[in-house]
């Protein structure tokens, strides 16, 4: 990464141009103020070094390194969007998003690692929107730390922004309406969530998109993002997604939950324009869909 100090920057100190002008975090800093990362005009310099208008800012990161338990494997990945900085893959329902010891290979994370091996793209993965194992659609990856940083900083900010559909039991009572409830980890479990009163703060919004014989189809955009937030949410008004038996929705008609992320939105972390994509949901849910339509 390089600038040339503008006029309007002249006598700022390495590191308050860097935190201040772009958005570095404290441990970005730390990680690039090593080993002689930071020069300026060719020449090797501290945090502490005051520019001058025309000076020439180099700052190197380090090679990132890839995890031990993190494999490259050859899979297929649908990639909607890319640039230098990040990748927006549709993510298909069953594929978890990164490893874990239930799902120690074979995620998304282990297809994107081989995509980069295979194009000489010399990162390692940075999830930034997350999805559920069961849940499909849109996937926001940075490609490398920095731009992770930015994103990370510009979706504290609300900048990022999500939208999905699902399909749930039953006719909500308020056909538009915000779900304002604190979520937190069930006690005994390690898996499921709850709404409860002493959890961190989740906010759903949401909106019925078309009404059926015993369900609804309905869009939400989530304000914040906690595990499960939808699915509890959609639970604990009493309207729980087909196929989340976990959160006490039906699996006659699927057996993983009708959720899909249709929408990603985000600042791109360079240019500042706003990138939005969007995405179909996928057949076990259109075809749901379809049958709810037959049966009106």
């Amino acid at each position: 990464m390089n600038w040339v100090i503008t006029k309007e920057h002249h006598g700022m100190i390495i590191r308050d141009f860097l935190q201040m002008n772009q958005a570095f975090s404290r441990r970005m800093l730390t990680t690039v103020k090593k080993d002689e990362r930071i020069l300026v005009n060719g020449t090797p310099q501290t945090v502490r070094f005051c520019l001058t208008e025309g000076d020439y800012l180099e700052v190197h990161l380090p090679k990132e390194t890839i995890g031990d338990n993190m494999v490259p494997e050859e899979m297929e990945l649908e990639i909607v969007y890319e640039d230098d900085a990040l990748i927006v893959l549709n993510k298909p329902a069953g594929i978890a998003t990164i490893p874990s010891r239930h799902h120690p290979t074979g995620t998304i994370a282990n297809g994107v690692l081989a995509y980069y091996a295979k194009n000489k793209i010399p990162y390692t993965i940075h999830v930034v929107t997350r999805l559920d194992r069961d849940t499909s659609g849109l996937l926001l990856i940075a490609k490398d730390r920095y731009s992770h940083s930015l994103l990370s900083t510009s979706q504290k900010q609300g900048k990022v922004k999500r939208k999905y559909q699902a399909i749930v039991s039953g006719h909500l009572e308020q056909k538009n309406g915000t779900i304002d409830a604190p979520i937190e980890r069930k006690e005994g479990s390690i898996i499921e969530r709850a709404v409860i009163e002493t959890g961190k703060r989740a906010v759903t919004h949401y909106s019925v998109l078309k009404e059926y014989v015993d369900a609804s189809l309905v869009e939400m955009e989530l304000e914040t993002g906690r595990t499960h937030q939808i699915r509890v949410h959609l639970s604990h008004i009493n309207h729980p997604l087909l196929g989340d038996d976990l959160y006490g929705g039906s699996i006659d008609r699927i057996k993983r939950q009708a959720l899909h992320c249709v929408e990603v939105s985000c600042e791109h972390p360079f240019t500042k324009e706003i990138i939005r994509l969007r995405s179909t949901p996928p057949d076990d849910m259109l075809d749901i869909i379809g049958n709810l339509e037959n049966a009106k």
